[in-house]
């Protein structure tokens, strides 16, 4: 049994089945740590927080080892996240709050002691707040999961796709290479990513402002500007089927809730200024993109009006004052379980 106590959140949106094959990943690779698993229904609406509470009783799970809860309204992500969270602080494992805490997406499963070895990280190191996995797909080919953080110099260099710009501009690619050991990085996804509990008391939980997408980017950032590294962990593996809930692989047009996300996350780290100078920037790139595309009569192979819905988001945010102040959760205090904290 470890000594310190890891509190796993897996969020479920419409994805019932998947999500309970997700808990027994980390039901299994649990074993023989202290801890608890939450699974959240963020407000499915379809049945799922019904099929996956019989489910949890048919399998004779006990409700100190998981619980599934229903959030009761769909806030995204991060709010899903942060709804577990809430209600693992004030139930607590075994009378105190958890020392670290697992954020699993409902399609990542973690394999070959994925868990134990971001635990086993952070134990050895103690100034890294945020532990990521390896992703891989079912096929096993890796995913792009370790990142630099998104700036005015990223968005031109990763809208533009050309080898000169990619070039001259290296050192703001926003996707790193595929780390063959275990680094520290800008930000990693929040697929499979253990947080210590101190860092979460010091920086507040997930920006609610976000419904989905850059809402991790957010908080590792947090967290390095406050003194903690993010690292990612190649002995730890998880394989991740991608985009199951959003259905990011199928858009026809960029949704809105992604044209806000990436808006809100320049705008509270940066200032409007520098947010209004990283969307020049994209649009820049994206134009210069789809001129080489239509000469090679290539197909860009992203959803449809991209730029100019980018382009128009943009300009409706600066006239009508749409840029919202962050709605950042602090860390409770006063809490029961908190009082016996290690």
């Amino acid at each position: 049994m470890t000594d310190k106590s890891v509190l796993t959140i897996i969020l479920n949106y419409k994805t019932p089945d998947m999500t309970l094959r997700a808990a027994e990943a980390a039901l299994r690779e649990m074993e023989g740590m202290l801890g608890r698993i939450l699974i959240v229904d963020n407000d499915s609406r379809d049945g799922s927080f019904e099929k996956m509470a019989e489910s949890a009783v048919a399998k004779g799970w006990s409700t100190d080892r998981i619980e599934v809860l229903q959030s009761g309204h769909n806030g995204g992500f991060g709010a899903g996240n942060n709804f577990g969270v809430l209600h693992g602080l004030r139930t607590g494992i075994e009378g105190a709050a958890p020392d670290y805490i697992y954020i699993q997406n409902s399609d990542a499963f973690p394999h070959d002691g994925a868990i134990r070895k971001l635990y086993k990280h952070l134990e050895e190191n103690p100034k890294t707040g945020f532990a990521g996995s390896y992703i891989h797909g079912s096929d096993g080919e890796p995913h792009l999961t370790a990142f630099r953080f998104p700036s005015i110099a990223g968005e031109l260099e990763g809208s533009a796709k050309l080898g000169p710009i990619s070039r001259l501009l290296r050192n703001s690619i926003v996707p790193l290479p595929i780390p063959s050991e275990t680094i520290s990085v800008g930000w990693t996804a929040g697929a499979s990513v253990l947080i210590r509990r101190e860092v979460l008391e010091e920086i507040g939980l997930f920006d609610e402002t976000f419904f989905l997408y850059f809402e991790e980017t957010d908080l590792c950032l947090r967290a390095q500007r406050a003194g903690w590294s993010v690292d990612y962990v190649r002995e730890s593996e998880v394989e991740h089927i991608g985009s199951v809930s959003t259905g990011m692989k199928t858009w026809e047009r960029i949704p809105k809730f992604w044209l806000d996300s990436r808006l809100h996350y320049f705008v509270s780290n940066h200032g409007a200024g520098y947010a209004f100078l990283a969307t020049l920037a994209h649009l820049l790139g994206g134009s210069i993109a789809r001129l080489r595309f239509a000469l090679q009569g290539k197909s860009m192979g992203e959803p449809k009006y991209f730029l100019i819905d980018m382009a128009q988001h943009a300009l409706k945010a600066a006239l009508t004052g749409m840029l919202k102040r962050p709605r950042k959760v602090n860390f409770p205090r006063g809490l029961l379980p908190l009082d016996g904290a290690k």
